[in-house]
């Protein structure tokens, strides 16, 4: 096979892993973060109970993540991520005929398992194997060319329902409204469909051929337990993710604090989304030049900055500061996520070890699925209004504090190991 063929190749494999990536993610999160207050009408369920249903996810999810991860490294990615994508989508039918609560709960734990114990590790295991030597590079295109996916098909959504809403008339509203989010539904699940047929025909059976060996056993499992380096990046994803997961009340923060409908409301959910890939590229890229976890702990420091000024209730008019104070945040939550996996080689991670490495780290560092959006819910109906959200920005900061204190931490182990092993050497 000739270069340039194996280069056209090489890019439709990361596009595969982008799209499968993100889009895996919008019937359980994406389209419910863009449409929350529409959800919550339609479906005629509280905060609470929509992070109930979030809860039931993340419990399943993080057995999938302990599971799932030696799985990646015994079986082919591509069959796995095809394969999850695909009952995803079918999921992704049964919401569309409006469950009652308890569904919505069975639903989101079968997503927790579809996405996660068979996508997750494989997904990282992947990109690690295509990226080489550029890991920075390689996790910030993922997490860039996800964020793009997602800030393209989200626009589509938006579009596609206030099309749909605008053409009924005034006095059937609430009808057409249920209608609308429904034809938004059909939409992205066969988007999902089509995506893991992508997939299928364009990812390799494998990427690269590893000369090392790991057998994903128990022993081996305990090995990479007690690297403290792997904890120490669990925190660091926690933390971050905790950001990530605030972001779901970016859309309700400007339905109820700025004042916008519905539809200027997702926009801002939208918005949000298409800051995503700018973020996470830029950190990928400046992971490379300097170092992963140093990016990590700057990002952090934004996360603070941004998190206390909303907390302080001065940024809610004018309308463009508070966007533009919401936007300082997100610079923090999209740089980590863009470069969190990225450390994985910078621990010593063996490749061949990378998806139950992932699965150790995952168990732990998503563990916000479970707690997070509960307790956001908690927060904003104890309090509702403005000062609800600040709570909530008050939360982000808190948890991007401790993020900063582990990622010197883990700079500072790095170094010692790395200064350790050049006296070996000498």
């Amino acid at each position: 096979m000739s270069n340039a063929n194996e280069s056209k190749r090489s890019i439709l494999t990361l596009i595969a892993l982008i799209f499968a990536g993100e889009v895996i993610f919008f019937l359980p999160f994406v389209i419910p973060r863009i449409f929350r207050p529409t959800l919550l009408e339609v479906f005629q369920i509280s905060n609470l109970e929509l992070g109930t249903c979030f809860s039931v996810y993340g419990i399943v999810a993080m057995a999938s993540y302990f599971f799932g991860g030696p799985l990646a490294d015994k079986y082919s990615p591509r069959n796995l991520i095809a394969f999850a994508l695909w009952l995803t989508g079918l999921g992704g039918i049964v919401i569309t005929i409006y469950p009652t609560v308890a569904l919505l709960y069975i639903l989101y734990g079968f997503w927790g398992f579809t996405t996660i114990f068979l996508l997750w590790a494989a997904l990282i295991r992947a990109t690690r194997e295509w990226g080489g030597d550029s890991q920075g590079k390689a996790f910030g295109f993922l997490e860039g060319g996800r964020g793009l996916t997602a800030a393209a098909i989200g626009t589509f959504a938006v579009l596609l329902f206030d099309s749909a809403i605008s053409s009924q008339v005034a006095e059937n509203y609430d009808q057409h409204r249920v209608e609308s989010y429904q034809m938004v539904l059909i939409a992205t699940s066969l988007i999902t469909f089509i995506t893991g047929a992508f997939v299928w025909f364009t990812v390799p059976r494998q990427i690269v051929k590893s000369t090392e060996q790991f057998k994903p056993t128990l022993d081996g499992v305990f090995n990479l337990m007690k690297m403290p380096t792997i904890w120490m990046q669990a925190v660091i994803i926690v933390c971050a993710y905790v950001g990530y997961k605030i972001t779901d009340d970016y859309s309700l923060y400007a339905h109820e604090v700025l004042g916008f409908d519905e539809v200027s409301a997702a926009g801002v959910g939208t918005f949000a989304l298409w800051m995503r890939p700018v973020f996470a590229i830029l950190a990928g890229l400046a992971a490379d030049k300097f170092d992963p976890v140093k990016v990590i702990a700057w990002c952090f420091a934004i996360m603070i900055f941004g998190g206390l000024l909303v907390y302080q209730g001065a940024i809610s008019h004018p309308v463009w500061l508070a966007i533009s104070v919401l936007t300082t945040t997100l610079i923090g939550v999209y740089g980590i996520r863009g470069i969190y996996f990225a450390v994985v080689q910078r621990i010593k991670v063996p490749l061949a070890a990378t998806g139950t490495a992932v699965g150790i780290i995952s168990f732990i560092g998503f563990t916000p699925d479970v707690f997070m959006s509960p307790l956001m819910g908690y927060v904003l109906d104890k309090d509702p209004g403005v000062i609800g959200h600040q709570n909530v920005f008050l939360i982000l900061s808190i948890f991007a504090l401790v993020g900063l204190l582990t990622s010197m931490a883990l700079c500072k182990n790095i170094k010692s190991e790395s200064d350790s092993s050049s006296l070996a050497q000498s």
